[in-house]
């Protein structure tokens, strides 16, 4: 359909009569080249073929959505080009989808022609009621943020929170902080924390600026692109620590996204300590995709030293990793020579090692998918 569409635009072609007569021009050239037919059935089937071209021109021609004047079109004045046809099937299936999330799961299954029936017909009712909605969502939000108000300005705070180096404490609020996190709350609960408002909790394990930037996630649930990327490894400790897992999901994503082989032992590091397995399969893969900048840096000296039971791993997993590769590397150049089964056998024969065929008698082209334990599966194709 696009090369019909770039060969009317190329002609200039916007009348039906000047789209049939090329149209029938083109299909007599190109039946003259194809096949010897005889004059009379070359000019019918040019016909044929230019009925066929015109008519798909036209369907996409005669879009009632998207042409400029829908006035000049022919009647009935209902057609819709593709690609107006797939924008209309994604909006059917989004807002489909959104309404069953809605309403849940359903102990039948829905009309789908009555469902995007309706659904087309109240598009915007719906658009309209999910931008009402989003503007309630946003008023919700700014109400919400008067606690990094309270934050800011101290306002009414009844506990301080003191760093692990010698920087002055920071004046917070205990029902926060114990909503925040169970963490807090037992800390707060415990006996040495009921008294006066002048008591201090001390954090160890965080200085002045990474308790300011923990504080204020706490307190606005979110936080600024660069406190986030200066105190990623940090807040994400806190974040396991504390028991704050809105905080430990986003530094993982945060983490995931930023990886590079600059940061690569950091990530592996901080995943191992806060028993992220996902994140840590993923710093492995790109550590071992990136072996050769990452180990041979000055950077892995010191983290050989400081997690040997972590360059234990990432050297398994890039044998591992190196294993599939020469099993792939093998499997390919077997299947390339297209081997039969007898053939296979032979050279498992020779090398002593023991195929393993699932009913596979009549093989032909069989492909080596695994080798394990001097073993060889043979799977069909």
């Amino acid at each position: 359909m696009e090369a019909i569409q770039s060969w009317v635009s190329e002609h200039k072609l916007t009348s039906i009569g000047g789209i049939w007569a090329s149209a029938v021009g083109a299909s007599l050239a190109y039946s003259k080249t194809r096949t010897p037919l005889k004059p009379s059935l070359r000019l019918i089937h040019a016909r044929m073929h230019a009925q066929a071209l015109t008519l798909a021109v036209l369907s996409d021609m005669d879009c009632t959505i998207c042409t400029s004047m829908p006035v000049m079109l022919r009647p009935p004045r209902n057609i819709i080009c593709s690609t107006c046809y797939e924008g209309a099937r994604s909006v059917i299936f989004f807002i489909n989808k959104q309404l069953q999330t809605a309403q849940g799961p359903a102990d039948q299954k829905p009309n789908l022609c009555k469902a995007s029936y309706l659904t087309l017909e109240n598009v915007s009712k719906w658009v309209r009621d999910m931008k009402a909605e989003s503007e309630e969502l946003g008023e919700k939000i700014r109400f919400l943020s008067g606690f990094s108000v309270a934050f800011r300005d101290q306002i009414h705070t009844d506990i301080l929170l003191q760093p692990g180096e010698s920087g002055p404490p920071i004046p917070a609020h205990k029902a926060l902080l114990a909503i925040r996190s169970e963490v807090f709350n037992n800390i707060l609960d415990s006996d040495g924390c009921k008294a006066p408002a002048t008591d201090t909790v001390k954090l160890p394990e965080l200085n002045h600026e990474e308790l300011e930037s923990l504080l204020e996630f706490l307190y606005n649930g979110d936080l600024p692109e660069d406190k986030m990327n200066k105190h990623i490894y940090s807040l994400s400790l806190a974040a396991d620590k504390y028991g704050i897992s809105y905080l430990q999901k986003l530094c993982e994503c945060h983490m995931l996204k930023s990886m590079s082989p600059a940061n690569a032992l950091d990530v592996l590091e901080v995943a191992d300590v806060c028993s992220s397995l996902k994140l840590k399969e993923n710093a492995l893969d790109y550590i071992v995709k990136n072996m050769h900048d990452i180990v041979f840096s000055a950077k892995y000296d010191s983290f050989a030293l400081k997690n040997p039971h972590l360059c234990v791993q990432i050297s398994r997993a890039s044998l591992m990793d190196a294993k599939r590769k020469s099993a792939y590397i093998a499997d390919q150049k077997l299947f390339e020579m297209d081997l039969n089964i007898d053939v296979i056998c032979s050279i498992c024969q020779l090398l002593k090692i023991i195929p393993i065929v699932s009913g596979l008698e009549k093989l032909q082209s069989p492909q080596i998918l695994c080798v394990h334990n001097q073993r060889i599966k043979l799977l069909s194709m």
